[in-house]
């Protein structure tokens, strides 16, 4: 598979975090460049959650100039969740087990065997760090999540094959490559359209919780913006951050 015109390569044996070293690095770059580590030893998550990263396991960021101001940022959620799932299609051969939660998750048979991240990094938040991480061979056991959260999967367990980090990072980046040209090109709606066509759980009851609440409603889709859309039972609502529990 060949690598994306324009995108540097980076892979470390070990590092910290590959979000960290993209904050460490993002004003020296000349052009996005993905940092993928063969080991991390302080993994996150969103809000600062710990990330489990054993040995194996996928963990890169891809460093990029900010595109278009924070809105802009926020769609690359959705083109890195195509791109990986679009990866995993072509390395497990099985798109039917494939599907994405609302904001950055991939599912495999159910179960989330992917996350991602962006943040802002660089001087004046002038770049974009998406991190992204997969269970390529193992998982964190059920009591590592919260209570009614998706159980971790991994690729390995679910598929039976055991894929190499560097084989999922020369996938997603020539899958993310393109998922970028088309956002560039034609804007978010293809991208959205592309996404509600994989989405988990839509058309059906889900619960969207909030740091000071909890709204309950029917996944009704996804608007131009990014943000969810719930039908409940006070009428609908448009929401731009929760952790979606099914």
């Amino acid at each position: 598979m060949s690598w994306p015109a324009g995108y540097g390569r980076r892979v470390l044996d070990e590092v910290d975090s590959t979000m960290t070293e993209a904050a460490r690095v993002a004003d020296a770059l000349a052009g996005p460049e993905w940092i993928m580590a063969r080991r991390q030893s302080a993994a996150r998550g969103r809000r600062g959650r710990p990330w489990r990263d054993p040995g194996g396991n996928f963990a890169a960021t891809l460093v990029m100039r900010t595109p278009g101001g924070p809105g802009q940022a926020a769609l690359r959620s959705f083109t890195t969740a195509l791109a990986l799932r679009e990866a995993f299609a072509a390395l497990t051969h099985a798109p039917e087990a494939l599907a994405l939660k609302w904001p950055n998750d991939v599912l495999v048979n159910g179960g989330k065997a992917a996350g991602i991240l962006l943040e802002t990094v660089g001087a004046r938040g002038g770049s974009l760090a998406i991190g992204v991480g997969v269970n390529l061979i193992s998982a964190p056991g059920a009591d590592a999540v919260e209570p009614g959260a998706v159980p971790p999967v991994s690729l390995l367990a679910e598929t039976g094959l055991r894929i190499e980090p560097e084989a999922m990072l020369d996938a997603l980046a020539t899958a993310f490559a393109a998922w970028e040209d088309r956002l560039v090109t034609y804007g978010f709606a293809p991208v959205r359209t592309a996404w509600l066509s994989h989405a988990a759980r839509l058309g059906e009851v889900v619960t969207a919780r909030l740091p000071q609440d909890r709204i309950e409603g029917i996944f009704e889709t996804v608007d131009e913006s990014g943000a969810i859309v719930l039908k409940t039972a006070q009428g609908r609502r448009a929401i731009a951050a929760a952790d979606i529990f099914f």
